[in-house]
């Protein structure tokens, strides 16, 4: 169990409501009811304004999303969103295994989605990016898809640290990091 108690249903009408435009039916995440028990926090987390769709593409979001939550060992997260959008987003099974064990210039990623990943891993190292790694980036994306991309990367890591924080238990249906191989 959390170590923040979730609510348990039946849940508030305007509560219900907003999971339901979240989860489109399907029962609130862990996450979203122990947040939406905090009235100020769930404003806030619903404020940020990164569950819509966004500049990026599913696959470029998710190859964002998922690395950030690998990165800050957010198996939580990680597992939600592999579960739920890495069959839509393309990603092979090599590929959601390279978010958590693969190097950002693996073979099995594009020029572009190298750069991605090699910015999720710097901004994860010292929330800041070199020139030479911004160049990188900027040469396959343009403004409005770089400010969703660090917005993305705090997003999720502020998403980890509460789902680590809280030690919420994973979801049933949720992937698990893959195992290390010698």
């Amino acid at each position: 169990m959390s170590r923040i108690a979730p609510l348990q249903p039946p849940y508030d009408q305007d509560i219900q409501a907003q999971f339901d435009r979240i989860m489109r039916g399907a029962p609130p995440l862990m996450l979203f009811r122990v947040i939406a028990g905090h009235s100020r926090a769930w404003e806030k987390f619903r404020a940020g304004g990164l569950l819509d769709k966004g500049p990026l593409s599913l696959r470029e979001r998710e190859i964002v999303i998922d690395r950030t939550c690998a990165r800050t060992g957010c198996e939580y997260e990680w597992g939600v969103h592999v579960a739920i959008f890495a069959d839509a987003a393309g990603l092979t099974d090599h590929q959601v295994r390279a978010t958590v064990r693969g190097a950002a210039d693996a073979p099995c990623w594009t020029a572009a989605e190298q750069a991605l990943i090699a910015t999720v891993d710097a901004l994860h190292e010292r929330a800041s990016l070199s020139d030479d790694e911004y160049k990188a980036l900027s040469a396959h994306y343009d403004n409005a898809k770089i400010f969703e991309i660090m917005l993305l990367c705090g997003f999720y890591r502020t998403v980890s640290y509460l789902a680590n924080g809280l030690d919420l238990p994973l979801e049933e249906k949720a992937a698990r990091f893959p195992e290390a191989t010698n």
